[in-house]
Protein backbone atom coordinates (compact mmCIF):
# COMPACT_ATOMS: atom_id res chain seq x y z
CA UNK A 1 0.00 0.00 0.00
CA UNK A 2 3.03 2.36 0.72
CA UNK A 3 3.93 2.53 -2.96
CA UNK A 4 0.77 3.77 -3.87
CA UNK A 5 1.00 6.91 -1.74
CA UNK A 6 2.30 9.73 -3.88
CA UNK A 7 6.03 10.80 -2.94
CA UNK A 8 5.02 13.91 -1.13
CA UNK A 9 1.91 12.29 1.01
CA UNK A 10 4.96 9.78 1.97
CA UNK A 11 7.23 12.28 3.28
CA UNK A 12 4.28 14.43 4.85
CA UNK A 13 3.43 11.08 6.56
CA UNK A 14 7.17 10.62 8.16
CA UNK A 15 7.84 14.06 8.91
CA UNK A 16 4.82 14.71 10.74
CA UNK A 17 4.27 11.55 12.57
CA UNK A 18 7.66 9.24 12.39
CA UNK A 19 9.89 12.28 13.03
CA UNK A 20 8.13 12.73 16.19
CA UNK A 21 7.70 9.45 17.70
CA UNK A 22 11.13 8.60 17.01
CA UNK A 23 12.26 12.20 18.62
CA UNK A 24 10.23 11.49 21.53
CA UNK A 25 11.80 7.87 22.06
CA UNK A 26 15.37 9.05 22.09
CA UNK A 27 14.84 11.71 24.40
CA UNK A 28 12.61 8.87 26.97
CA UNK A 29 15.19 7.27 26.42
CA UNK A 30 18.13 9.80 27.20
CA UNK A 31 15.61 10.28 30.77
CA UNK A 32 15.62 7.03 32.03
CA UNK A 33 19.15 6.49 31.21
CA UNK A 34 19.99 9.58 33.27
CA UNK A 35 17.94 8.89 36.05
CA UNK A 36 19.75 5.88 36.75
CA UNK A 37 23.24 6.88 35.92
CA UNK A 38 23.17 10.50 35.93
CA UNK A 39 23.97 13.06 33.61
CA UNK A 40 26.72 11.59 30.81
CA UNK A 41 27.46 11.49 27.40
CA UNK A 42 25.09 9.40 26.37
CA UNK A 43 21.91 11.12 27.74
CA UNK A 44 23.09 14.47 27.04
CA UNK A 45 22.89 13.65 23.08
CA UNK A 46 20.22 11.45 22.98
CA UNK A 47 18.08 14.76 24.45
CA UNK A 48 20.04 17.05 21.97
CA UNK A 49 18.55 14.78 19.16
CA UNK A 50 14.84 14.69 20.82
CA UNK A 51 15.55 18.63 20.84
CA UNK A 52 16.58 18.86 17.17
CA UNK A 53 13.99 16.55 15.62
CA UNK A 54 11.31 18.29 17.55
CA UNK A 55 12.88 21.77 15.58
CA UNK A 56 12.42 19.88 12.69
CA UNK A 57 9.58 17.74 12.65
CA UNK A 58 6.19 19.44 10.88
CA UNK A 59 2.55 18.90 11.02
CA UNK A 60 0.00 17.82 13.59
CA UNK A 61 2.63 16.26 16.39
CA UNK A 62 4.93 19.46 15.91
CA UNK A 63 4.95 21.59 19.11
CA UNK A 64 3.73 25.07 17.94
CA UNK A 65 5.80 27.87 17.35
CA UNK A 66 4.78 31.48 18.67
CA UNK A 67 4.63 33.40 15.50
CA UNK A 68 2.98 30.55 13.73
CA UNK A 69 -0.62 31.40 12.94
CA UNK A 70 -1.61 27.78 13.13
CA UNK A 71 -0.71 27.69 17.08
CA UNK A 72 -3.16 29.05 19.92
CA UNK A 73 -3.04 32.81 19.86
CA UNK A 74 -1.20 34.43 22.68
CA UNK A 75 -3.27 35.05 25.63
CA UNK A 76 -1.27 38.42 26.50
CA UNK A 77 -2.68 40.05 23.14
CA UNK A 78 -5.53 42.18 22.93
CA UNK A 79 -8.44 40.67 21.50
CA UNK A 80 -9.74 42.67 17.91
Amino acid sequence: MWAFLSARLRMWLILAFVVPLVGWLLGRIGDLIEARRGPNALSTVLQKARGWMRRRSRGPLAPRRPGDPASVRDAGSPAR
